[in-house]
């Protein structure tokens, strides 16, 4: 609430220039554009039709995480489970539909148990008052477990009868584009929506803004936040079940580490970690900006062992302006 009537002020206060010259988002954007602009300048292959299709595919898988990784973030938490989660739900996918299940209900099994799992680390931090990044560190460890002891630790392959579906889901295109994109396209604008024009988004944000203040004004803050931590979970879950999809194959390392990237998308992309600051279009270009990093470091034969530096770096300075960028609207 604090956060939009602040931006409200500025915009009212500032030229429009102006303010879009003090979003991070509008830098993080310029700098994907800049990035993947000298990299056709100064290779053959990244404007291709099939890299640019391959970069598109795999920075979905952690923007649609990111997602509700920036609901979590706008409201002052963390969430450190969501890689262990997206390989329990791809787990319990793969295990039911190799029981002879439909993928309908493979789907609505792994989802369900994304949204369980997302409803322990909420009311564990929300009711009980646990630290968010105790809880889900804890949830990081369990739902591996969990994932191993339900496959017996094994690779799952074989997705029963409608495994044809399940591979066009993750795998195929329409009118050309990965259908992973086309979720994560859906799923920023419904975000986007729910951040900026609704009850709940005001909510949110108002929480992460003062907590304390908006318990004052009626918002029902634990009630959101077990919310935004199932939203989290629910936006791990669906990124699951594309990326088996798109692997034809599913193992307990799915996922691994994959939580450092997605903070890091949703930093880059404007959010802070204090709370109170995020939006939607922001987790995308996060996620796009470190996949063309990445892409870029193959393509220009760097060692991808130097990732996690660049990476490192780039939420560093990410950090750093949104710690001074109020001395650009001065």
């Amino acid at each position: 609430m604090t956060t939009l009537l602040q931006e409200s002020i500025d915009q009212r206060t500032h030229s429009p220039l102006t303010w879009l010259l003090s979003r991070q988002t509008f830098w993080v954007f310029v700098a994907a554009v800049v990035a993947a602009t000298a990299l056709s300048l100064a290779t053959d292959t990244f404007a291709t039709q099939a890299n640019l299709f391959n970069v598109t595919r795999n920075f979905a898988f952690v923007g649609i995480v990111a997602l509700g990784m920036t609901a979590v973030i706008i409201t002052g938490g963390i969430d450190l489970s969501v890689g262990s989660i997206v390989c329990l739900a791809g787990i319990v996918l793969g295990v039911v539909m190799n029981a002879g299940h439909s993928i309908w209900v493979g789907i609505g099994a792994a989802l369900l148990t994304t949204l369980a799992v997302g409803a322990v680390n909420g009311i564990l931090i929300a009711y009980v008052r646990m630290p968010p990044f105790v809880i889900t560190l804890g949830m990081l460890a369990i739902a591996r477990s969990l994932a191993m002891v339900a496959s017996n630790n094994r690779m799952v392959y074989e997705f029963g009868p409608d495994q044809a579906k399940l591979l066009a889901l993750g795998g195929g295109t329409t009118f050309g584009v990965a259908n992973p994109v086309i979720a994560l396209a859906v799923l920023a604008l419904i975000g986007g929506y729910m951040f900026r024009w609704t009850q709940w988004g005001r909510h949110v944000f108002a929480i992460g803004g003062n907590e304390q203040a908006a318990m004052v004004a009626g918002v029902r803050v634990n009630r959101i936040k077990v919310g935004v931590y199932m939203i989290s979970s629910l936006t791990a879950g669906i990124a699951a079940v594309l990326e088996v999809g798109w692997l034809g194959a599913v193992t307990t390392n799915l996922g691994q580490s994959m939580e450092l990237t997605v903070i890091a998308a949703t930093v880059i992309g404007g959010a802070n970690l204090s709370g109170g600051t995020g939006t939607a279009f922001g987790a995308v270009i996060g996620a796009a900006l470190i996949e063309v990093i990445r892409n870029s470091l193959l393509l220009l034969g760097v060692d991808t062992l130097w990732q996690g530096t660049f990476v490192g770096s780039f939420i560093v300075l990410a950090v750093m302006f949104d710690k001074f960028k109020g001395s650009l609207t001065e």
